[in-house]
């Protein structure tokens, strides 16, 4: 097995294999805090000393949950329920949860009456980014956060490891994007379910180790031919886009993925953290500098825009918005999303996803008649 063919086997298992990662973290002696999705700020767990780890539910048809969250609220988050209320995630020292929709508001009453053993730390992120006390108010946020942490874990919050853990993070989100731009000239090797445990694994990993593997797997890529991709391409949106019975659906129509806004994968990567002195100041300067996202609040959608240039930068031909079941914010989006990617010439589809349901036959039938079309 060559160099590159190991580090992606690597990633794969990593990816398919989060509760055995976490145990190797445990067992090794280290504290692991888990992360609810997104944007968290990751490096105040990294500064501490501690394993940041991403949760991001999985398949299951929630029971337990129920209790807390109905069938109508989004799956990822009754997942999350799920697996914290029977054992999935047992030995992380937190979570840490940003309230970002109003079904974070419920669930994190759900998380503190349903799951006693794992305590939760949680976060607003300001909506009214324009508000000239936006940044302030995160930082005091961010700090309140930090307090809270260090109260759970036993753990130090320093700016000088803060900076230093900035850095790793920038560091990382460049390497993931040279990682996005190399697969493209390699779609032969990185298939969607190759590509999306690229970028699932980084949420188990260290970013040193994540980092390194990356970088490794781009220069690989980057030594091979380039290969002349003669299937349909499209851009992929959403919040995940899994499990690889629905990536292997692409495989199946032979169609590549070429760019994503989705918030598992490349939609976390594209903002860097700015540079500056204050590592507070700059890790709240950069959720005032997103954009283009369903759960930050725009005076302008540019969301639609923005999918339309990457499928035409990248020789794709349709988006295909992998609808989270229930999410509301994503829901939102989406109409405005199909209207924008019609009128510049693209197809549009729209592909549910649920955690609750193996059933994928309406996201097959739907990509199967975009894959005969000529």
């Amino acid at each position: 097995m060559n160099a590159l063919d190991t580090a992606l086997k690597r990633l794969q298992e990593t990816a398919a294999n989060p509760r055995k990662v976490l145990d190797g973290y445990l067992s090794s002696g280290k504290k692991v805090v888990g992360c609810f999705p997104i944007y968290v700020p990751e490096e105040l767990v990294h500064a501490a000393g501690m394993v940041p780890m991403g949760l991001w539910g999985g398949q299951v048809t929630p029971t337990l949950a129920a209790k807390y969250n109905p069938i109508f609220t989004c799956s990822v988050m009754r997942s999350c329920l799920e697996f914290g209320m029977t054992g999935k995630y047992r030995g992380l020292s937190c979570v840490i949860m940003p309230v970002l929709c109003d079904t974070f508001r419920g669930m994190s009453a759900g998380w503190r009456a349903g799951v006693k053993d794992i305590p939760i730390a949680s976060f607003i992120h300001p909506q009214n980014r324009e508000d000239p006390y936006a940044r302030d108010f995160l930082m005091a946020e961010y700090r309140a956060l930090a307090d809270r942490l260090e109260q759970l874990t036993g753990a130090v919050i320093k700016d000088d490891k803060l900076c230093g853990s900035i850095e790793v993070y920038n560091r990382h989100s460049s390497v993931m994007m040279d990682f996005a731009k190399a697969a493209n000239d390699h779609l032969d090797v990185i298939n969607p379910i190759v590509r999306h445990a690229v970028m699932k694994s980084a949420v188990f990993m260290p970013k040193e180790d994540h980092t390194a593997v990356v970088q490794e797997i781009t220069t690989e890529l980057n030594k091979l031919p380039k290969h002349e991709w003669k299937g349909k391409k499209v851009v992929i949106a959403g919040i995940t886009a899994e499990p690889d019975d629905f990536l292997k659906i692409f495989i199946d129509n032979n169609i590549a993925v070429v760019g994503d806004d989705v918030a598992q994968e490349s939609r976390q990567y594209r903002t860097l953290i700015p540079e500056g002195g204050n590592p507070w100041e700059r890790l709240s300067q950069q959720w005032l500098n997103r954009w283009g996202c369903s759960v930050v609040h725009e005076t302008k959608f540019t969301r639609g825009q923005m999918l339309v240039d990457m499928a035409k930068n990248n020789g794709a031909t349709c988006v295909a918005n992998c609808l989270m079941r229930f999410c509301d914010v994503e829901e939102y989006d989406s109409a405005l999303i199909n209207k924008e990617v019609k009128a510049a010439g693209l197809h549009s589809l729209c592909l549910e996803i649920d955690q609750s349901t193996q059933n994928n036959e309406q996201s097959r039938t739907k990509l199967q008649s975009f894959a005969e079309l000529e």
